[in-house]
C-alpha cells in the first residue's frame, strides 16, 4: 500500500475516487461543499432526496459527478460534527477503506484528514489514518489454499492536508504510521500462526530474521542447557512436559551510545498453553496459541524500533516456552527454586507465565537496564476487570506508569493503571516456600503483578497485562497487533522522536 500527502482543492483532483465527509443531518463538510458547487448542486440534491443522512459509517458511492475530474466520489457519513471523537474518526477511516477496497478503486484521494477531531492535530489524523488503513487491509492467508483477495484492491492512498505548511508533518506521520503498522503486522502474523508451526524455535527464527533485515539489530538465544547452568528452574519446569525445547530469544537494537543503559522489553512467549496438569477446559483452548502475545508484541515493537532506527538502545526478550501435560510435567504442590534464589510453591500449573517471566526478569539484570517493561497475556482476571478495550498497566514507579499511560493516550492504544499495593502481597504467602504462584480469585491480575514485582527490585519496572487486548475471539477472531502502537510511542517519546523533528 502506497501513501502520500498533498494539499489541494477537490476540483483539481484527477483520481479513481475522491473521499469527502457529510455530517448529520445531511450537512456537507467544507470540502464536500466545494464539490457541490462545482457540480452545480448535484450532491446536495441527492442528500435532499434522502440518499444519505450523514450518520457515522454511512457510505454513498457516486459515479461521474458533473464537472468533477475524479471518476468516483465517495460520500462518508461522519455523524454529528460536535461528537466526532478519535474513536469514531478511526472507525470512519476503517469503514472507508473497506468500502474503497470493494469498489475497484485502486487509488483514492481522501479529505477526511481535514475533519476536526477534538484535541488532535494533522500529524495524529494522518498517522491514525495510515494505521487504521493497514489494520483494515490486514489478512492472514498464509495457510489458505484459496486466497480470496479482491480483484482490484486499493493500492494508493493520498491524504489531503489543509495547507502546504503541513505537508512535512503529514509525510512524517506517514513514515511513523507505516513503521508502527509494520511492527503490528509482524506481531499479528506470528501470533496467528498455529502452535504446530509457531513454537519457541520459530520465535528464535523470527528474531534472527529481524537481525538480518536491519544493521542495528543482533540476536542471540539462551537454550535449555544454558538455562540449567543459570539456575532458571522455574522457566525450565514450565516447559518440561513439552517436546518443544524452551528457548529465550534476545534481540538487541543499538541505536544510542555504547554506554547508554538499554530499555528492556520482556515478552511472555507461551506458544501454547494447555494449562499443564491443571488442564484448561476444551472450549476455546485453540486460542491458547495466543498466549505468546507478549513475545509477539515485543518482536513487533522491535521491528518498529529498527525501522525507525530510534537513537536509543533497546533489548527485546522473547521468553519462548510451551506448557503441556506429560509424565515429566511439573505438578501442583511442587516447589521451584527460581534464578533469583527465591522459592515458589506451585498451586496451579496454569499460572505458568509468571514462572517463565520471573526467571527472564532476573536474567535481564545483567544488562544494567535503564528500565524494564514486561508484556504478557498473563491473567483472565484482567479481562474481567478491563474487558478487551484496555491493557492493564502496573508499576511501583509512578513516573514510568505515567509515561506509559501518556503513550497509550497519544497512540490511542488504550491502557489503564491498576494498583500494586503491599496489601495484595499477603495473598501470595505460602506455608512451605517464599511464595505461591497463585493469589486466589480476588484481584487476580494485581496479585500476578505483585508476584513479578518480587523479581524486579534491582531496576525500574512496569508490567503490562494484555490478556484482553492481544487478540479477538468470535467471528473476527485473530491477533490485534497490540500493544505495538503504545510501546512504540513510549520508545519514540524516550528517543525524542516526534512530528516536530
Amino acid at each position: 500500500m502506497e501513501f502520500s500527502v498533498k494539499s489541494g482543492s477537490p476540483e483539481k483532483q484527477r483520481s479513481a475516487c475522491i473521499v469527502v465527509g457529510v455530517f448529520e443531518p445531511r450537512r456537507l463538510t467544507a470540502v464536500a461543499e466545494q464539490l457541490d458547487d462545482i457540480s452545480e448542486g448535484y450532491i446536495s440534491n441527492l442528500l435532499r432526496r434522502g440518499d444519505l443522512e450523514g450518520k457515522a459509517g454511512q457510505m454513498l458511492l457516486l459515479h461521474h459527478v458533473p464537472n468533477v475530474l475524479s471518476e468516483r466520489v465517495l460520500l462518508v457519513g461522519c455523524g454529528k460534527e460536535r461528537e466526532l471523537d478519535e474513536r469514531q474518526y478511526k472507525q470512519i477511516i476503517a469503514k472507508t477503506i473497506k468500502t474503497l477496497n470493494e469498489t475497484g478503486s485502486m487509488e483514492a484521494v481522501c479529505f477526511l484528514t481535514e475533519l476536526h477531531v477534538k484535541g488532535r492535530d494533522t500529524y495524529w489524523k494522518v498517522r491514525q489514518a495510515v494505521e487504521a488503513t493497514q489494520d483494515s487491509l490486514y489478512t492472514f492467508l498464509h495457510l489458505k489454499t484459496k486466497k480470496g483477495e479482491p480483484r482490484r484492491p486499493l493500492r494508493k492512498m493520498v491524504f489531503n492536508v489543509p495547507t502546504r505548511r503541513e505537508l512535512t508533518v503529514g509525510e512524517r506521520a506517514i513514515d511513523h504510521g507505516l513503521a508502527i503498522s509494520a511492527g503490528a503486522k509482524t506481531t499479528r502474523d506470528v501470533a496467528n500462526m498455529p502452535p504446530n508451526i509457531c513454537n519457541p524455535a520459530y520465535l528464535w527464527e523470527q528474531a534472527q530474521k529481524l537481525s538480518t533485515e536491519y544493521e542495528s539489530v543482533t540476536a542471540e538465544v539462551v537454550d535449555e542447557a544454558q538455562m540449567a547452568e543459570l539456575g532458571m528452574q522455574a522457566y525450565l519446569a514450565v516447559g518440561r512436559g513439552s517436546e518443544n525445547e524452551s528457548m529465550m530469544s534476545i534481540i538487541t537494537h543499538r541505536g544510542g551510545p555504547a554506554d547508554q543503559a538499554p530499555i528492556v522489553l520482556v515478552g511472555k512467549g507461551l506458544t501454547f498453553d494447555s494449562g499443564g496438569i491443571s488442564i484448561k477446559p476444551g472450549e476455546g483452548m485453540d486460542e491458547m496459541k495466543y498466549d505468546m502475545g507478549g513475545a509477539a508484541g515485543v518482536l513487533g515493537t522491535m521491528h518498529t524500533v529498527a525501522a525507525l532506527n530510534l537513537p536509543i538502545n533497546v533489548i527485546g526478550v522473547l521468553a519462548g516456552c510451551e506448557n503441556m501435560p506429560d509424565g515429566k510435567a511439573y505438578r501442583p504442590g511442587d516447589i521451584l527454586t527460581t534464578m533469583s534464589g527465591q522459592t515458589v510453591e506451585v498451586l496451579n500449573t496454569d499460572a505458568e507465565g509468571r514462572l517463565v517471566l520471573c526467571d527472564a526478569l532476573t536474567y535481564v539484570e545483567r544488562f544494567e537496564p535503564e528500565l524494564v517493561i514486561d508484556v504478557a497475556t498473563l491473567t483472565g482476571a484482567c479481562i474481567i476487570a478491563l474487558g478487551s478495550h484496555a491493557t492493564g498497566v502496573m508499576s511501583q514507579h509512578n513516573p514510568l506508569a505515567h509515561e506509559l499511560i501518556n503513550a497509550s493516550e497519544q497512540s490511542s492504544d488504550r491502557a489503564w493503571r491498576l494498583p500494586l499495593w503491599d496489601e495484595y502481597q499477603e495473598q501470595l504467602e505460602s506455608p512451605f516456600a517464599d511464595m505461591t504462584n497463585l493469589g486466589g480469585r480476588p484481584a487476580g491480575s494485581i496479585t500476578a503483578g505483585c508476584f513479578l514485582s518480587r523479581f524486579t527490585k534491582k531496576y525500574t519496572w512496569a508490567h503490562m497485562d494484555i490478556a484482553g487486548t492481544a487478540w479477538r475471539s468470535g467471528k473476527n477472531k485473530g491477533a490485534t497487533g497490540r500493544p505495538v502502537p503504545m510501546l512504540s510511542q513510549f520508545l519514540m517519546n524516550r528517543a525524542g522522536v516526534n512530528h516536530e523533528d
